[in-house]
């Protein structure tokens, strides 16, 4: 495990007191992701620092970013699997506090047969099994219409009528999860992300890169909202206690909308280069509004300046990367 691994896992202050009089094991569905592994270190860490000595469980095919080492390594016990197998999830344990991480994404262009299945059908069975235990499903700013900038972003009482397939997935696999919430009463937090970054992966990452090679940065989108993965999955470990029947959405990014513009030209300062554009900035797209999060959790502590820093101190130093574009510039919501 890579020591930014490490860093990225740190529970905070708001976490540790959000998990302090939480009983019971801990179940990570969809482990094996950009996020699943510092999540379950994450919770793996509070425990051993509150005394407390919770199992946590990882599960995931872990056949993509993560193997099973690293988790089974630090204390977390694994389970593999297809959530899409019947027979796997009913081995499932019944834990009390479910974190919901699976889903499908890219390469899903032109195959809405798969996003339903994994986004929609998969979530129906998950809901059904764990009716019982407290649910934390992670979701996606996309569910929203876009909004202009200058309107501060969508907050959750705005409409969800997404564009593109796997938006609409999204929102049908939200519809499961309240569904179930409805009818058993199962508390239930949707986290509406958008752009978690880290070190390897996400939209700085994607502009920082372009800048490097010289290559054209479309910036039709416009504007975007981001925050560092360790303050998000901290935020999202305290909905534990926002979590509610019917099921309670809530935005998780940070304060500011920033510019695509502005942010390339910020890592050419850093790199000593001149970004170059393509395209024209539209009046709308996805930006969120998370004065919600805010309000309830504090705001992220890791400002936009040192995100910025921090990727081009590892870009610069040609540190591994998933070369796993998001995607941030396309509208039409195909990935």
């Amino acid at each position: 495990m890579e020591a930014i691994d490490v860093f990225l896992s740190v529970p905070q202050e708001g976490a540790l007191q959000a998990l302090r009089e939480l009983e019971g094991d801990f179940l990570v569905l969809g482990a094996g992701g950009k996020m699943g592994l510092h999540l379950c270190l994450m919770l793996r860490q509070a425990c051993d620092t509150l005394g407390k000595s919770n199992t946590v469980w990882a599960a995931s095919r872990f056949q993509g970013l993560n193997s099973a080492d690293p988790y089974e390594s630090n204390g977390v016990k694994t389970l593999a699997g297809d959530f899409r197998d019947d027979a796997f999830v009913e081995t499932l344990p019944l834990c009390p506090t479910v974190f919901y991480l699976v889903g499908a994404k890219f390469g899903t262009t032109g195959n809405p047969d798969l996003l339903r299945e994994i986004n929609v059908e998969v979530s129906a069975r998950i809901a059904s099994r764990f009716r019982a235990s407290k649910i934390i499903a992670f979701s996606t700013g996309c569910v929203y219409s876009y909004a202009s900038p200058g309107s501060g972003g969508s907050n959750e009482e705005s409409l969800t009528d997404p564009i593109g397939e796997y938006a609409q997935s999204c929102l049908e696999r939200e519809k499961r999860f309240e569904a179930i919430s409805v009818e058993h009463g199962t508390q239930v937090s949707l986290i509406r992300l958008n752009y978690s970054v880290e070190f390897r992966y996400g939209v700085l990452v994607d502009i920082g890169q372009k800048v490097m090679d010289d290559e054209p940065i479309d910036v039709t989108m416009g504007y975007f909202n981001l925050i560092w993965q360790n303050d998000a999955l901290n935020q999202i470990v305290q909905t534990l206690d926002y979590a509610g029947s019917p099921a309670r959405p809530i935005n998780i990014t940070g304060a500011d909308i920033v510019s695509i513009r502005s942010i390339a030209q910020r890592f050419g300062k850093l790199f000593g280069k001149a970004p170059r554009f393509t395209g024209e900035e539209e009046a709308t797209m996805w930006v969120s509004n998370a004065s919600r999060s805010h309000k309830l959790y504090g705001k992220p502590s890791v400002e936009l300046g040192t995100m910025i820093e921090w990727t081009a101190a590892w870009l610069a130093q040609e540190g591994r990367t998933y070369g796993k574009p998001t995607g941030f510039e396309k509208r039409d919501g195909k990935f």
